[in-house]
């Protein structure tokens, strides 16, 4: 037997409102309709879309058979002393394996970044013990792309017969297939291609790094299984259907933002999860609910949220949570992913597509194909803190950190959001996830943290499609390292760069104020920046 899933509701305004979202969506069979793949209920503009995009609801079933190909792999592999999963992917392909491996506790290394120190130092584990698993729909994503580039070339070198050490996962057919097939490596496991990036957690990009590295994904989908009827029933007891209408009624009250906190529920990271998984769903066209993912219950952003916030608790209810969500992995998997396609439908969205992700990879690619022939000039320098503001918002005066924080907090409007972007080191530099609290407390707006360049597949389609009224803060740092990108004329440094000017370049486009600081000493810097984060009136 597996756990139950249960979703209470601490908190209902609006009650009557939710109640009618309810009863239509059971009047027109919307659950069950969902749950048998009728593209048509988001409208005739997404049908084309959501006809190949459906196949997610049945994964408890079809992904079956992988249960035992990738045991039987994993056994090889130990079999020959190889017990070190390393990942190459980013969104979809990397967040959910993440989240299943954390809460089973089991060892993944997790590479979904350009940063040429976190990179360096996954290299610098035991190659003679590393698998490297390459997930990636077509094979074009830059960064996995540079990381099978750069794996392959330190397996040669070690005098490892690369082809043995790197197994794809992707879509039947795609680039990355063929280059599979013709470079001969370990494995290839075919996605289904009728799953977007962030509904795939129980596809092969979810199940074989995973299962790879030992959590134990047969359970993962039978707790899937065993929600699955709730979710497809046309019953006021479904689950998504109550968590779809509150989101749905709450937004349209000016309740823009959900807030994640996880009260205990032993599941490690499915805040970041579920933050692509709406985000990228629901932000688009001026519209959109955007997550903020806290430190925990007594944070800032859920203790103090304002009606323009939802408080959602993923673990047992609190006194401050608006809603409570509790069940295991597998289960909780699913109930969020029909509840944000249904929300999709009362938002008058197509959940399935991403049209404002592709513009920051452009830009990023153009800074890449033409990089500037005399770097840009600070607007000032604070210490080791150089500031590159974006263009007609701040204040020729300013001249400190403090200054320019404070400003950039003043530039949002009503309802307004602060985003902390980090483009450094996730795992070295994990303490500048500290500055979230410390501006949130401060700012008194909702604040956001994601690291660069993931979170460009994750809330930066929010960012740019979402509603309009966001301030941005990216941290860019000097490394110590260089990790050169075999057959590319860059190396990860310069293209972690390229990506924090390219999205900043598209958010001012897009009228966002923007305010890079780039630190020229990381460890100085951070504590330059918390300083003057604390500072009166920051």
């Amino acid at each position: 037997m597996t756990e139950p899933i249960s979703v209470e509701i601490v908190r209902t305004p609006n009650r009557e409102q939710v109640a009618t979202v309810v009863s239509d969506l059971l009047r027109e069979s919307v659950p069950s309709r969902l749950s048998a793949g009728d593209p048509t209920l988001w409208g005739p503009d997404a049908e084309s879309e959501a006809a190949i995009r459906l196949s997610w609801t049945t994964l408890h079933e079809t992904s079956r058979p992988l249960v035992a190909r990738i045991a039987a792999l994993r056994a090889e592999l130990l079999d020959a002393g190889v017990d070190r999963v390393v990942l190459a992917g980013m969104g979809g392909s990397s967040l959910a394996p993440e989240v299943i491996t954390g809460t089973a506790g089991v060892p993944l290394v997790v590479l979904d970044t350009t940063d040429p120190g976190q990179v360096a130092d996954a290299l610098a584990g035991d190659l003679d013990r590393t698998v490297l698993v390459v997930s990636s729909k077509s094979g074009g994503t830059v960064e996995t792309d540079s990381h099978r580039r750069i794996f392959e070339k330190a397996f040669a070198d070690a005098g490892i017969d690369a082809r043995s050490r790197i197994v794809v996962v992707t879509d039947p057919g795609s680039p990355l297939a063929a280059q599979a097939e013709e470079a001969g490596y370990r494995a290839v496991f075919p996605a289904d291609p009728n799953v977007g990036g962030r509904y795939s957690a129980l596809t092969a990009f979810g199940l074989v790094p995973s299962g790879l590295a030992g959590a134990d994904i047969g359970r993962l989908l039978d707790e899937a299984a065993a929600v699955a009827p709730l979710v497809a029933a046309d019953s006021p007891d479904n689950p998504a259907v109550v968590l779809a209408a509150q989101f749905v009624v709450a937004h349209a009250h000016g309740a823009e933002k959900i807030v994640f906190a996880d009260t205990g529920s032993g599941i490690k990271g499915f805040g970041d999860w579920v933050e692509q998984l709406i985000a990228e769903s629901t932000g688009k066209h001026g519209t959109g609910l955007l997550p903020v993912v806290v430190e925990g219950p007594g944070a800032p952003g859920f203790v103090d949220a304002r009606s323009d916030a939802t408080t959602v608790a993923i673990g047992p209810a609190t006194g401050s949570s608006s809603i409570a969500v509790e069940g295991p992995l597998g289960a909780q998997f699913l109930v969020w992913e029909y509840a944000t396609a249904l929300a999709g439908r009362g938002l008058g969205i197509n959940p399935f597509d991403q049209p404002d992700v592709e513009a920051a990879k452009k830009a990023a690619r153009s800074l890449l194909d033409a990089p500037a022939s005399t770097p840009a000039a600070p607007a000032f320098v604070d210490g080791p803190i150089e500031a590159y503001p974006s263009e007609g918002w701040l204040p020729g005066d300013v001249k400190t950190v403090a200054e320019a924080l404070k400003a950039l907090v003043a530039a949002a409007p009503d309802h307004g959001y602060l985003s902390v972007q980090a483009y450094l080191d996730r795992i070295d530099d994990a303490s500048f996830a500290l500055v979230r609290p410390e501006l949130a407390r401060r700012a008194h707006l909702q604040t956001t943290f994601g690291w660069g360049p993931r979170f460009l597949h994750s809330t930066g389609q929010y960012h740019k499609g979402g509603h309009r009224n966001g301030v941005f803060l990216q941290l860019t740092g000097a490394s110590e390292s260089t990790v050169d990108v075999p057959d590319r004329p860059y190396d990860l440094g310069t293209l972690q760069l390229a990506q924090a000017l390219g999205d900043g370049q598209v958010l001012a486009g897009h009228g966002r104020p923007v305010l890079r600081l780039h630190l020229t000493d990381r460890v100085a810097g951070l504590a330059q920046l918390v300083e003057a984060i604390q500072e009166d009136g920051s």
